[in-house]
């Protein structure tokens, strides 16, 4: 039986680290990129390979999108060469920044870092990589639970999460007579070193987190490595066009 394909942007840590292992568990092999982190990527790929599955990492900076098309090309290749394959079954849209900034004191340098990481890329990349996706494939694109409730400091990221979701919508419009799904995964709070592994690090804003959260504390990478593998398996594929919030019921 021919095994999936994940292709996961910024898999060298954090959320797509803990996906690409998560769906490794489940026996799906997995692409992924990093923007600096050589050896952490390749740290990930031993990991997989000690699951029984294949990987490769590729180096991507999302925010040059005159680098898409090499890089498709170097998907295509690696298919072939690595996997034996001419498709991928899955992409996770993951790679980002965190950015904690007023409105009043945002920059047009900070906001247009934003739209090119959080946005363009997902976009651009994403209609790029099209011909390289299965028929009855799965998209995910990662949004945060800061599109749905409002804390001081994320006007702009939050927007750019805002864009994405509805993004979605109309990728699973236009891509369903394809029979590709696509949805967005919000997480909430989760203590990596995102955003300098500030909810992580800091017990004061990690205890106001699980204070507001149903279920009684901070997000954990795992929580949301099981809720993208859960996504894309099998009993999964008729959800499509939907905003999944993986918060523990961050503010209800």
């Amino acid at each position: 039986m021919t095994r999936k394909i994940a292709l996961i942007t910024g898999a060298s840590r954090g959320l797509g680290k803990s996906a690409a292992l998560h769906l490794a568990a489940q026996g799906v092999d997995i692409i992924g990129t990093y923007h600096s982190a050589a050896a952490e990527a390749q740290a990930v790929v031993e990991q997989v390979q000690a699951l029984g599955g294949r990987a490769a990492m590729l180096q991507l900076d999302v925010r040059q999108s005159g680098s898409f098309d090499g890089f498709v090309g170097e998907v295509g290749r690696l298919l072939k060469d690595v996997f034996a394959q001419d498709h991928f079954n899955f992409l996770i849209n993951n790679a980002g920044i965190g950015a904690h900034a007023s409105f009043a004191e945002t920059t047009e340098a900070q906001f247009d870092q934003l739209v090119a990481i959080h946005f363009k890329a997902p976009f651009f990349l994403t209609q790029k990589l099209l011909p390289l996706i299965s028929d009855g494939g799965r998209i995910i694109n990662i949004s945060s639970g800061l599109a749905r409730f409002s804390l001081p400091g994320y006007s702009a990221y939050a927007s750019m999460k805002g864009a994405i979701e509805v993004l979605s919508r109309y990728q699973a419009k236009e891509l369903g007579p394809r029979g590709i799904s696509v949805n967005t995964l919000a997480p909430g709070a989760i203590a990596t070193d995102f955003s300098g592994g500030a909810v992580r690090d800091n017990p004061d804003l990690n205890a106001m987190v699980a204070n507001n959260t149903a279920l009684g504390r901070a997000g954990l990478p795992d929580d949301i490595g099981g809720a993208i593998s859960t996504l894309l398996a099998d009993g999964s594929n008729w959800i499509t066009g939907q905003r999944i919030e993986a918060s523990g019921g961050m503010f209800l």
